[in-house]
């Protein structure tokens, strides 16, 4: 009852204001204070940044300066700051309009110079970085360019050869073509082997003849194809003398240099979406579409003008592999996109929870700010190590891309599907929870986070559902495992040596200094991983034993596939975040850091089931690691707005309530 009382006591105060006090006078509530007046920086925010971004920190700025300056990125001003991102009280029609006006105005000024002409490591960070940058202002802007460039305009890089380089390349980059990706169906979306687009191949005029057989091989969600796109390539199957050759790739015009349709081709709108209503994504009939011979894409396998079937690659399954490659781009960029996405809305969050107060402690006191609460700490704190490790992971991923020779497609192919799915997964648990931590305040479109939810939310099943990917990636453990069964050789690659050695122990009572102890967290991923690897295995195994074919018999053991997918991700993920520890000098950056990899890893245990059920933890041990949890927050708290300062986004791409949000919703700020 006294907690009652006091209770009303203090609602009390906040709904009567004495005779003498104006109502809009300040008071702690109601005050604004910059948070960098209050805050600690134990470490240089410029040197953090320069590890989380890695590289083209001044092409980076440079862009975010282009941006600001024109008045078609939707410029506005709260609160004395001026902000930019997009105007999503606009149709879906105008939404898409400004985004090819946005991409011309880039063109103009060189972003895309040497995006596809130019070669080498250095061209293509230098292209992540622009990706990057133009993704933090509009998700629908970087999908657009996404499609363009790294899917339409990989696929003539990797599935084409010098004649197709020297005819759409340059003017891809000059966006004289306008090209779009022509993969998925309305029937057949993860299951690209099963897609149903038919081309045949007509000797007498030297043309193939592409063919959209029934209502559910029309091409879907096809971004590009609504309205601007003049060209597509198309997936479809190759049908050679009555003999089906598998999938392969085709370019197709499907609009003219006016934009009228092209004969034999239909397109329709895919209509309004939740999100990303400035791609226009659209849908394709091909109705005996003819196109040269030397449409086909033929790095894989060709057609002669006389209508042999050609290819180096004779197993049907190697060449479907191949023809692949393209997506492995789209889930990089997906997956770097899905933190930048987190950095974003955990800046939000964090500078608002450090200036908004919530409820006094004692009865005349002054409310206490939100990131003060244990529990509000507890919501934002883990995300924000995760999003760190992550941002490691991603930066991993896009250096393997770009250094990806034959023999790493495998270690490329594995880890980008976990990597997309783990980060983006976690890009949408981080937006909700930040959106709720700014209670109506992250309702509102022009504070960012509600309306990112609706933005990145096609990032869990686009370039493949994420479930899906996860089985791939036990799939392919699965193959190393059996493989060293039946070679007797050790393990090697896709971080499976820790699999040669003898089988880590977790010791029955982990204390404060062994639960933060880098070496006993890896040792706890890899027993998880190993036991999963063995356990998933054995099922699999079982299974076929009782009759089941293998690939039924993967599908049964889902449960575990999931529990190791997981698994292989966050192990990978930690590992990357040693390894950048592992550069650094002794001091305030490492140590920030080190807390911060502490709590990846024991947030990681704490979430997975696979810790208790299996028992890698005890009850007991499984408790110690969620009270280290706690503390954790607590030490990383005074840290809080330097960690996201790090992130090095500049302000105009934050949102009102990360500054003075009294002043940006005062009656003053309507009168404009």
């Amino acid at each position: 009852m006294e907690r009652v009382s006091w209770r009303t006591q203090v609602l009390s105060k906040h709904l009567q204001q004495p005779p003498s006090q104006s109502p809009l006078s300040s008071n702690p509530c109601l005050s604004y204070s910059p948070p960098e007046l209050s805050e600690r920086f134990d470490f240089e925010t410029k040197e953090m940044r320069e590890i989380l971004d890695a590289h083209n920190l001044q092409d980076r700025d440079w862009l975010f300066g282009l941006i600001k300056q024109s008045g078609l990125f939707n410029p506005r001003n709260a609160g004395g700051r001026v902000f930019v991102s997009p105007n999503y009280n606009q149709s879906m029609e105008q939404q898409r309009e400004m985004t090819m006006k946005r991409i011309g105005y880039l063109l103009d000024r060189g972003v895309f110079r040497g995006w596809l002409t130019d070669r080498g490591p250095e061209a293509e960070m230098r292209k992540f970085a622009f990706h990057e940058v133009i993704g933090i202002y509009d998700h629908s802007l970087a999908v657009k360019l996404g499609v363009h460039f790294f899917l339409w305009g990989g696929a003539i890089q990797f599935f084409g050869t010098k004649r197709h380089h020297d005819k759409w390349l340059r003017d891809t980059e000059s966006y004289a073509v306008k090209g779009c990706f022509a993969m998925s169906e309305l029937g057949h979306g993860s299951n690209v082997r099963g897609i149903e687009t038919v081309t045949t191949y007509d000797s007498n005029s030297g043309e193939f003849v592409i063919n959209t057989p029934s209502e559910s091989a029309q091409k879907y969600w096809i971004g590009g194809a609504a309205n601007h796109a003049t060209h597509t390539i198309v997936f479809s199957q190759l049908n050679i003398n009555g003999k089906n050759q598998g999938v392969h790739a085709f370019i197709a015009q499907i609009r003219d240099d006016d934009g009228n349709v092209c004969p034999n081709i239909r397109l329709a709108d895919c209509g309004h979406k939740i999100g990303l209503n400035g791609v226009d994504n659209g849908r394709i009939w091909f109705d005996n579409v003819r196109i040269p011979r030397e449409n086909l894409l033929n790095s894989v396998a060709d057609v002669s003008p006389d209508g042999q079937y050609l290819s180096a690659i004779k197993n049907p399954d190697q060449r479907f592999a191949a023809f692949l490659a393209p997506l492995t781009s789209g889930r990089v960029t997906i997956a770097v996109s899905a933190v930048y996405s987190s950095k974003v809305s955990l800046a939000i969050a964090i500078r608002y929870s450090l200036t908004r107060r919530a409820f006094s402690l004692t009865p005349n006191g002054p409310e206490v700010l939100l990131l003060d609460y244990p529990s509000h700490q507890r919501r934002l704190l883990p995300l924000l190590a995760k999003t760190y490790a992550m941002s490691f992971a991603a930066n991993y991923l896009k250096m393997i891309y770009v250094k990806r020779t034959p023999e790493t497609n495998k270690t490329l192919h594995v880890v980008s599907s976990a990597f997309k799915a783990t980060l983006s997964w976690h890009n949408m648990r981080t937006l909700q929870e930040c959106r709720e931590a700014c209670g109506g305040q992250g309702v509102k479109t022009e504070n960012r986070i509600g309306h990112m939810k609706g933005e990145y939310d096609v990032q869990t099943t686009f370039e493949g559902d994420n479930n899906v990917l996860m089985q791939q990636v036990s799939k392919a453990l699965l193959g190393e495992f059996v493989a060293a069964q039946k070679t007797k050789k050790p393990f090697k690659g896709l971080g499976l040596e820790h699999m040669n050695r003898a089988s880590p122990e977790i010791p029955s009572h982990l204390t404060s200094s062994t639960l933060r102890n880098s070496q006993f967290q890896m040792d706890a991923f890899c027993l998880r991983e190993r036991d999963l690897l063995k356990r998933f295995a054995a099922e699999v195994s079982q299974y076929q034993k009782q009759g089941e074919s293998k690939e039924y018999s993967f599908i049964l053991s889902y449960q575990l596939a999931e529990d190791l997918g997981r698994a292989f991700s966050e192990k990978a993920i930690l590992q990357t975040f040693s390894d950048v520890e592992a550069t650094l000098p002794a001091g305030s950056l490492k140590d920030v850091l080190g807390l911060l990899r502490s709590m990846y890893a024991l947030v990681c245990m704490e979430e997975d089931a696979a810790f208790l059920r299996y028992g890698y933890l005890s009850p007991d041990n499984a408790a110690a690691v969620r009270k280290e949890v706690t503390k954790l927050c607590s030490e990383l708290r005074p840290n809080a707005l330097a960690l996201v300062s790090s992130f090095g986004i500049p302000d105009a791409f934050l949102s009102p309530i990360a500054f003075n949000w009294i002043e940006s919703n005062s009656w003053s700020s309507t009168q404009h």
